[in-house]
């Protein structure tokens, strides 16, 4: 795979009833669902056209007390060397670097906050267009809610060489401190609220029509938590959860009517 050390290059939805979550994304953004050949997992794939854009399953028998979640795949020149250093720095290791055939090597991680997400080298060819910042459909932006902005920053930043770019003042929640990779700004990092939900990573997918997507969410039995509400570039944002409890973000123009 041709991305670069430190881009996200996949995302995966763990999920208490696969067949709902199908039907629900296939609605809210246009994903098709397909499986994945091979699998005997029941892994499935989501794609927009003819882009494959992420996967889901459910959730393991033996995953004591995961909850239903999103989970991002950040691309690795060495899953066995940064896996190692996730620990050695406070981290922790859920799965150990494991072969799948064919795709890649992979590890399930935690950061010092407890913030799960995967490390990758795929050796599949070509290169992961899941996260692209302007196509409908894609992942357009990830953004970490954390107990310790700092730290999570110094962490992402000495593993994956992440930068910080501008910043935002939420008043008494601090700054929405923006990431760059390589010259382009891929997401941001929070300050948790105290009576919010655990930290975690929320991958906002692009939409046509924030409002359309809106309706469908609160219309096929997803909750919207934020929104619509406008961020820079004239465009909106929601935060919201799908039917079986798995948070989410979407984001895209208001078209008049």
């Amino acid at each position: 795979m041709a991305n670069r050390h430190g881009d996200f290059i996949w995302y995966e939805l763990l999920t208490t009833d696969a067949d709902a979550a199908a039907r629900f994304y296939e609605t809210v953004i246009g994903w098709k669902a397909r499986a994945f050949e091979g699998s005997d997992i029941g892994y499935r794939l989501f794609a927009i056209g003819s882009t494959d854009i992420a996967g889901f399953m459910p959730i393991p028998a033996d995953a004591k007390g995961m909850r239903p979640g999103w989970l991002g795949y950040v691309g690795v020149d060495d899953v066995d060397s940064i896996a190692a250093e996730i620990v050695q720095a406070g981290g922790t290791q859920h799965m150990p670097p494991t072969d799948i055939p064919g795709v890649g090597r992979f590890a399930m991680v935690a950061d010092p906050q407890g913030v799960v997400f995967y490390v990758m080298r795929g050796t599949m060819e070509g290169t992961s267009t899941s996260f692209s910042p302007n196509e409908t459909g894609h992942c357009q932006w990830n953004e970490l809610s954390t107990s310790d902005q700092a730290a999570a920053l110094a962490f992402y930043k000495s593993r994956f060489g992440w930068e910080k770019g501008d910043a935002m003042p939420m008043g008494e929640m601090g700054d929405y401190q923006f990431i760059n990779h390589h010259g382009q700004t891929i997401g941001a990092v929070m300050r948790r609220t105290p009576d919010g939900p655990p930290p975690a990573w929320n991958f906002y997918f692009g939409v046509n029509d924030i409002d359309v997507a809106a309706r469908a969410v609160s219309g096929h039995g997803g909750t919207i938590h934020y929104g619509p509400a406008e961020v820079p570039g004239n465009i909106f944002i929601i935060v919201a959860s799908d039917p079986q409890g798995a948070m989410f973000g979407l984001v895209g123009p208001r078209i008049p009517a």
